[in-house]
């Protein structure tokens, strides 16, 4: 018995038909990405050597903008704060979320209930967060400065009225706020560790603290690797927390690479100079996340 085949014909329309079907879903995709992503981005590379003020035309400055940030203060004091921003915070919020997710992991009276808690900061409006914790900062009558009064220390920080202690205040407001995010990736990544190995670690005798250090951070590795990467472009990003919490001060403070560009863009109209500095927030955000994958791969090696 022989099978007969399609026509030529008819097979080519069913491939085109198919191929349109295929463009129909992608090119909507593609169109918002390219209009709303790339060409902004190659815009703001253009932009970022020129002096454009939005009020006229852009003029080619060529490297000017970055003579400019070489002897701006404030540009060096936001990039300081940048990175004194993200040196603390990731570490902090990566292990509150490691330790939440491995205390949430375990079978306990309403965990749904604490899982959920720990989440809320993370949806909660980042306008409320901030003034919530500005009044628990409080020098004069906020409650964590009672509460360090009520054990004995005479004289506490003035938290987000003081040039020194703000940025740390705005460090542990945002550990609070997105360690519940980071919580539930961790959790994902606790189920794909094998039940298996914890048994086998248990007939060895490793006791808790080993058997986290033995199976439960190797088999977190991505995990882990997903979510440094995820802090640091967060981190370098920071703008809405400072914004609504301290607004960059006291003084400059807080003032962190964010926050300066949306001050020349949007306050000033500088926006060639602007677009100057997001550049090299862009390369930094790079440079460091390149280095983190290159670490990555040398481990896996």
């Amino acid at each position: 018995m022989t099978t007969v085949s399609p026509a030529p014909s008819r097979r080519g329309r069913v491939t085109a038909r198919n191929t349109l079907l295929g463009w129909s879903f992608l090119l909507p995709n593609f169109v918002g990405f390219a209009v709303l992503t790339m060409v902004p981005v190659v815009l703001l590379f253009y932009y970022a050597f020129t002096t454009w003020d939005i009020f006229g035309g852009a003029e080619w400055s060529g490297l000017d903008n970055a003579r400019q940030m070489m002897h701006d203060s404030s540009f060096w004091t936001a990039v300081k704060n940048t990175v004194y921003y993200t040196v603390f915070h990731i570490p902090l919020t990566l292990v509150a979320s490691l330790g939440l997710a491995v205390l949430l992991n375990k079978r306990l009276r309403a965990v749904a209930f604490f899982r959920t808690v720990a989440f809320f900061p993370y949806i909660a409006s980042i306008v409320a967060v901030a003034q919530v914790w500005n009044m628990l900062f409080s020098p004069g009558y906020g409650p964590v400065n009672a509460i360090l009064r009520a054990v004995g220390v005479d004289n506490p920080p003035g938290w987000t009225t003081s040039a020194d202690w703000s940025m740390p205040a705005v460090i542990l407001v945002g550990t609070w706020r997105e360690m519940g995010y980071f919580m539930l990736i961790f959790l994902a990544g606790l189920q794909t560790v094998p039940g298996e190995l914890y048994e086998a670690a248990r007939v060895d005798g490793a006791n808790a603290w080993q058997r986290l250090r033995a199976v439960t951070l190797p088999c977190l590795r991505p995990t882990t690797f997903f979510v440094v990467v995820m802090l640091t472009i967060n981190s370098f990003k920071v703008l809405d927390l400072i914004l609504v919490m301290t607004n960059g001060g006291p003084g400059q403070s807080t003032l962190v690479l964010a926050q300066y560009v949306y001050r020349k863009g949007f306050e000033e109209n500088q926006f060639g100079y602007a677009s100057a500095v997001s550049v090299v927030l862009f390369l930094l955000c790079f440079l460091v996340t390149m280095v983190q994958f290159v670490v990555n791969r040398r481990r896996e090696a």
